[in-house]
C-alpha cells in the first residue's frame, strides 16, 4: 500500500530531475508532427486538380480527378527517362557504396596506431559535411576540360591526346555521380560498423589468435559475423532508397548537355511542382515514390528475416 502512495511522488521527482531530456525528447517529437505528419495532409491534392490560389482549403474543395496524373507520368514520353535514370543510379551506388564503409570499417579496425587510426577516421568524415555545392565546383576544377587538374595529367602523361569531356557527356556522368557519392559519404556511413565493431566481445579474437587464426580469418569468422545483422538492417534501409536519387547531387552535377542520364525523378517533381505550379501533379509522382519506397522496405524486411533471420522488426 505505501509503495502505491509513494509512486506518483517519484515519477515527479524522476520528471524533475529528467527535465532537460524530456525537452530534448518532445522538441523532436514537435518538430516531427510539424514538418512530417501535418504536411502529411496535402497528399491529398494528388488525386486532386488543385490550384495554388484556392489556398490550403483548396486541398479539401478542389475537383476529385482520380488516378489522372498518374497517369499522364507514365504516359509522358520522358517517364522512361527519368524511372531509368533513377533506378540505375541507386542501384549501381548501392552495389558500390554499399560495401565500401563495410570494408573502410574493417580496414580501419585492423590499424594499431591510434593517433594515425583517429587522423583517418576524422579526415573520412569530413566530407560528408560539404554541401554538394562545393563539391560541384571542386569537381569542376578536377574534370574540367579546359585547364581541369585530371585532363591535365593525363595529356602530359601522353596517356589521351585531347581531353576527357567528363563533366558533359552523359555516358560518363553516372561514373561521376556514383565516385562522387562513395568519397563524400564513405566515412560517414562506416561509423555505425566501427561502432559495432568496437562492440565486439574481444575474447573472441583472443580465443581465434589462440586456435592460430591469422587477421583475415579473424575477420571471417568472427568481425564479418558479428556484424551480420546491422549489415541486414543497413542494407534494408538503403533498398528503401532504390526509387529516391540524390537531389542535391543532380541539381549541382546535372546540366542540359548530360541531361539524358542525369534528369532523375526528384529532380523532374521540384522542377515541374515549382516552375510550373503544378503541385497536384509533382505531389502525384513524389507519392508513387513514397509507395515504392515502403514497399520495398516491408518486402525486403519479410524476405530477410525467413532467409537470416535478422530483419528491422
Amino acid at each position: 500500500m505505501t509503495n502505491m502512495k509513494n509512486k506518483p511522488k517519484n515519477k515527479a521527482v524522476l520528471l524533475k530531475r529528467q527535465w532537460a531530456l524530456h525537452m530534448i525528447l518532445w522538441a523532436g517529437l514537435v518538430y516531427l508532427l510539424i514538418f512530417a505528419y501535418i504536411p502529411m495532409v496535402g497528399i491529398i491534392i494528388a488525386f486532386k486538380e488543385y490550384k495554388l490560389s484556392s489556398g490550403v482549403m483548396g486541398f479539401f474543395t478542389s475537383r476529385w480527378v482520380g488516378l489522372k496524373w498518374f497517369k499522364e507520368f507514365f504516359a509522358s514520353p520522358l517517364s522512361g527517362m527519368y524511372i531509368r535514370n533513377t533506378i540505375v543510379l541507386s542501384a549501381l551506388k548501392l552495389l558500390v557504396c554499399f560495401p565500401v564503409p563495410i570494408l573502410f570499417a574493417l580496414m580501419l579496425n585492423e590499424v594499431r596506431s591510434g593517433k594515425f587510426k583517429k587522423l583517418v577516421q576524422t579526415a573520412s568524415y569530413l566530407p560528408h559535411f560539404i554541401s554538394w555545392i562545393i563539391v560541384s565546383g571542386l569537381c569542376f576544377n578536377m574534370f574540367s576540360s579546359v585547364n581541369g587538374v585530371v585532363n591535365e595529367l593525363l595529356l602530359k602523361g601522353g596517356l589521351i591526346d585531347t581531353p576527357l569531356s567528363i563533366l558533359y557527356d552523359g555516358k560518363q556522368y553516372w561514373g561521376l555521380a556514383v565516385g562522387t557519392e562513395m568519397w563524400k559519404e564513405m566515412g560517414w556511413n562506416a561509423i555505425i560498423y566501427i561502432a559495432a565493431i568496437s562492440g565486439i566481445d574481444s575474447t573472441l579474437y583472443e580465443a581465434a589468435e589462440i586456435d592460430g587464426a591469422s587477421r583475415l580469418q579473424r575477420i571471417r569468422y568472427v568481425t564479418l559475423p558479428s556484424l551480420k545483422d546491422i549489415i541486414v538492417i543497413m542494407f534494408i534501409l538503403s533498398l528503401g532508397g532504390l526509387v529516391n536519387g540524390n537531389l542535391d547531387q543532380a541539381m549541382m552535377l546535372g546540366n542540359t548537355i548530360n541531361r539524358d542520364y542525369s534528369e532523375i525523378i526528384n529532380s523532374y517533381v521540384l522542377k515541374i511542382g515549382m516552375a510550373n505550379f503544378r503541385f497536384d501533379y509533382a505531389a502525384a509522382v513524389g507519392l508513387m515514390q513514397s509507395l515504392i519506397s515502403v514497399a520495398l522496405v516491408f518486402s525486403t524486411n519479410a524476405l530477410s528475416r525467413k532467409a537470416t533471420g535478422a530483419a528491422i522488426y
